[in-house]
């Protein structure tokens, strides 16, 4: 008898972490689409933007031989980045919050410049055959894809190995529960086929250097990643898109949106991007 295949589902760390924070945010950031245009709905913050202008200008260094990355300047290279995400583009309600973000952002940059540490080794690149992130099949029984974009993957000569690195732009330590390492050594050992040795965080707002943290048992982190897959999978089917809280920091910006308390900014990429309201 022809058995029909299960539903398709793509997951990340980040859609993980939002479906552990709130179903309901989940369903409004992944799910729903705008009924005039088909797009997803995104609201532009600060703390978002100085994180991606911070990455865009550090993963420009992946394109590089790895004597040139520090050839020219990246201050003018984070210039660049951060005038893409100016004024209420990047979600800032004023010229004094914005020029805080960008000093922050500009002193992660000069750090990196000054201790470029395991920048100016080898990298590996992990590409995609499309515009969407690199992925591979992590279950074919659930017909679960498993995706993601790595920071920085240092090359190890010595054996022939791999250093994973995550660039930290916030203030706080990523919780100690958290499985986006787990889930890049995944992604690294099915998509590039070598031995990972070391695995870190660099915290690059205060800190020098990477900090390493332990290896994860693969195995391990595949069951436990593929049970939250699985119950992303039944609340997909089932529809229970519910914020057990009836309204918390994760959904009600977004709930803001479909409310039309929000300024709607402009289109990128498949998202209408909206600006919170200024406090009052």
């Amino acid at each position: 008898m022809y058995q029909q295949k299960a539903p398709q589902l793509w997951v990340s760390h980040s859609k993980i972490g939002d479906f552990l924070k709130c179903p309901r945010s989940y369903f409004l950031k992944y799910e729903y689409r705008d009924p005039h245009n088909g797009n997803k709905i995104a609201l532009a913050s600060p703390h978002l933007s100085l994180g991606i202008a911070v990455h865009e200008v550090l993963e420009s260094l992946t394109k590089l031989k790895s004597e040139e990355r520090f050839n020219s300047s990246l201050i003018d290279k984070y210039e660049i980045e951060w005038s893409k995400y100016t004024g209420e583009l990047g979600g800032f309600t004023s010229e004094t919050e914005e020029n805080e973000f960008k000093e922050r952002g500009m002193a992660m940059i000069k750090r990196v410049m000054d201790h470029p540490g395991p920048l100016l080794n080898k990298a590996l690149k992990i590409t995609s055959p499309d515009e969407f992130p690199p992925r591979y099949l992590f279950s074919a029984e659930h017909n679960i894809f498993l995706s993601g974009k790595i920071d920085w993957i240092e090359y190890l000569p010595e054996n022939d190995s791999m250093h994973i690195i995550d660039f930290k732009t916030g203030k706080h330590d990523e919780d100690e529960e958290s499985l986006q390492l787990s889930i890049y050594c995944l992604l690294v050992k099915n998509l590039k086929k070598r031995n990972i040795d070391k695995v870190s965080y660099w915290y690059i707002e205060r800190e020098n250097e990477p900090r390493e943290m332990p290896l994860p048992n693969l195995e391990e982190a595949y069951t436990k990643v593929l049970d939250m897959a699985l119950k992303i999978k039944e609340m997909k089917l089932k529809r229970t898109y519910i914020c057990e809280r009836n309204g918390c920091f994760a959904c009600m910006p977004l709930e803001a949106v479909l409310q039309g308390k929000c300024k709607f900014i402009g289109i990128k990429g498949y998202q209408n991007v909206y600006v919170s309201p200024p406090h009052d």
